[in-house]
């Protein structure tokens, strides 16, 4: 592959990820990231912001910028670590679970796609692929 065809095939994927994240948002009520913050809090139980930080591959402000905003929302809560002052602690709340659960269900029963021209085949070979870039 030359440079031309890479820097294509890197210009789709922007756009590819500008026009999905704006439908994901548009049909869930989320921002991408934050609906994988609460949902990995959800899987996971509480974890520190800088666990979240990580798994999430975004700095701190960021992290902490999203959890200001799910906090104002009622969606996290943000705790001092008793045994290490220096470390926040978050969980989701039980706001944000029922909140999920909805989203989730309202998506599975409208048959609403939002990578609406791909199969489920076609989707789990490009999160393979795209996995296998960020990696």
């Amino acid at each position: 592959m030359n440079l031309r065809q890479i820097s294509k095939l890197f210009y789709q994927l922007k756009l590819a990820n500008q026009e999905m994240t704006t439908k994901f948002e548009k049909e869930t009520g989320f921002s991408i990231t934050r609906y994988e913050l609460m949902m990995f809090l959800k899987e996971n139980g509480q974890c520190s912001q800088t666990i979240l930080q990580n798994e999430l591959k975004i700095d701190s402000a960021a992290v902490t910028r999203h959890l200001k905003i799910l906090e104002e929302k009622n969606y996290v809560i943000r705790e001092r670590n008793k045994n290490n002052n220096r470390e926040v602690v978050v969980r989701i709340t039980d706001n944000a679970a029922k909140e999920l659960e909805h989203c989730e269900r309202e998506f599975s029963h409208s048959n609403k796609t939002i990578i609406s021209p791909l199969n489920e085949e076609e989707e789990n070979t490009l999160l393979s692929l795209l996995t296998k870039l960020v990696k």
